[in-house]
C-alpha cells in the first residue's frame, strides 16, 4: 500500500484478524464502536472496498463479508510500534471473553497457539512434543493438526506444511472468565526449573508493555531449555505470572479441577494472599498464580533444530479437533498422508 494506513484501517484488519474468518460490515461496525471508534456502515464499507483493490482483504460473499490476507496481516504488523503497546494484552483479553469452551460438556471454542512445519518434519516434530506435553510442561496433552490448504485456529496452512495446535495457556484466563473471575495477565518470562521444580524466574517481560508474545520472542532467541527439563527436571521454560483477586480463590480452585478433568493442566504454582510468589509481589487484595507457557512443545522442536514458524495466540478452535498426543504419535509412526 503507497499510503501507510490509518488507525481505523489499523483497527478494521485487527477485527479481521482477530474474528479469523470473514466479518461483514456491519460487525465490523460494532466492533469498532465497542472501542470508542464512531465509523458510518458507509464509510466502513468504502474503506473495506479500498483495502480490497490493495490485497490487504477479500470479499468472500456479500452475506460473509471479508477476510483478511497475508499482505493485510502484513501491513498490520507495520502498524507504529508505540500503537501496539500492550497489543497482545490486549488480545488476550479479547480471547478469553470469545472463548467458549466448557469442561463438563468438553465442547465449544479453545485459545490455540499453532505452529506450521513442513510436511517431511511432522514425524521429528511429534516427538519433540510428545515428551514436553507428556511431563506436563505443556497445557494438557492434546494437539490439533491441519494439512495444507486448511485454516487452523485462523491460520491457513500453505502448500507443501502441515500446522500443529497447542492448546494457550490463556485459556485459564478464559476458564477462570467464566466463573466471574477476573485476571490480571502480568509478565511472561522463563521459568527455571531444578529437580523439576520451579525455582525463580530468570527472565520478565510485561505484557501490557510489549508488542509481541514474551514466550515467542524467548523460543525464537534461543533462550529456552525445555528438553533438558524434560530429561533432568532441571532448565527453563516459558511461563506466565497471573493476578487473580484473593476473594475468588476457592473458585480458582474449582474451576483448575475441571480443566484437569477434561485433560487441561497449565496452572503450576499458586501463592499466598498478598505475598510475594518467587520473588515477584502481588497487588494488594490479590494472588500470584504461575501458568505453564502453551508454547512450550513448539520450544522442544526450535531447541530440536526442526524449522518451525510461529503463531502465537492465533486465535480461537473448536476443541473437538484436539485430540491425545498419542494418537498422532500413530499417525506419524504409520507415514500418514500427512507425511511425504
Amino acid at each position: 500500500m503507497e499510503e501507510r494506513i490509518d488507525r481505523v484501517d489499523a483497527t478494521i484488519l485487527k477485527v479481521l484478524s482477530e474474528f479469523g474468518g470473514p466479518v461483514g460490515a456491519a460487525r465490523i461496525g460494532r466492533e469498532l464502536e465497542s472501542m470508542g471508534i464512531e465509523v458510518r456502515p458507509r464509510t466502513i464499507r468504502f474503506r473495506l472496498n479500498r483495502m480490497d483493490e490493495v490485497g490487504l482483504t477479500e470479499c468472500v460473499s456479500r452475506r460473509a463479508g471479508r477476510r483478511i490476507l497475508e499482505r493485510g496481516r502484513e501491513e498490520l504488523g507495520r502498524v507504529h510500534v508505540i500503537d501496539k503497546l500492550g497489543f497482545v494484552a490486549a488480545r488476550m483479553d479479547v480471547l478469553s471473553y470469545r472463548m467458549t469452551f466448557d469442561p463438563l460438556e468438553q465442547a465449544g471454542s479453545i485459545i490455540a497457539n499453532v505452529v506450521l512445519v513442513r510436511r517431511q518434519d511432522l514425524s521429528r516434530s511429534i516427538y519433540a512434543m510428545s515428551p514436553v506435553l507428556e511431563a506436563g510442561l505443556g497445557m494438557g496433552s492434546h494437539l490439533a493438526l491441519a494439512q495444507q490448504g486448511e485454516i487452523l485456529s485462523g491460520v491457513r496452512v500453505p502448500p507443501g506444511r502441515v500446522g500443529l495446535a497447542t492448546v494457550c495457556s490463556v485459556v485459564v484466563n478464559g476458564m477462570l472468565l467464566r466463573r466471574g473471575i477476573p485476571v490480571v495477565s502480568r509478565f511472561g518470562g522463563l521459568l527455571e526449573l531444578r529437580e523439576h521444580k520451579p525455582v525463580r524466574f530468570v527472565q520478565l517481560i510485561e505484557y501490557r508493555g510489549t508488542t509481541m508474545d514474551p514466550l515467542d520472542a524467548y523460543i525464537k532467541a534461543g533462550m529456552t531449555t525445555v528438553g533438558a527439563c524434560v530429561e533432568s527436571g532441571n532448565g527453563v521454560i516459558g511461563a506466565s505470572f497471573r493476578e487473580v483477586p484473593t476473594v475468588a480463590l476457592d473458585a480458582v480452585f474449582l474451576a483448575q479441577r475441571d480443566m484437569k478433568g477434561c485433560g487441561l493442566s497449565g496452572i503450576l504454582m499458586t501463592g499466598q494472599p498478598n505475598q510475594p510468589l518467587l520473588g515477584i509481589p502481588v497487588s494488594e487484595g490479590h494472588t500470584g498464580m504461575i501458568v505453564i507457557g502453551g508454547m512450550n512443545p513448539f520450544a522442544a522442536m526450535f531447541e530440536a533444530g526442526i524449522p518451525v514458524e510461529l503463531e502465537s495466540l492465533s486465535g480461537l478452535e473448536d476443541w473437538a479437533r484436539f485430540k491425545p498426543h498419542d494418537d498422532f504419535e500413530s499417525i506419524a509412526r504409520r507415514r500418514s498422508p500427512y507425511v511425504d
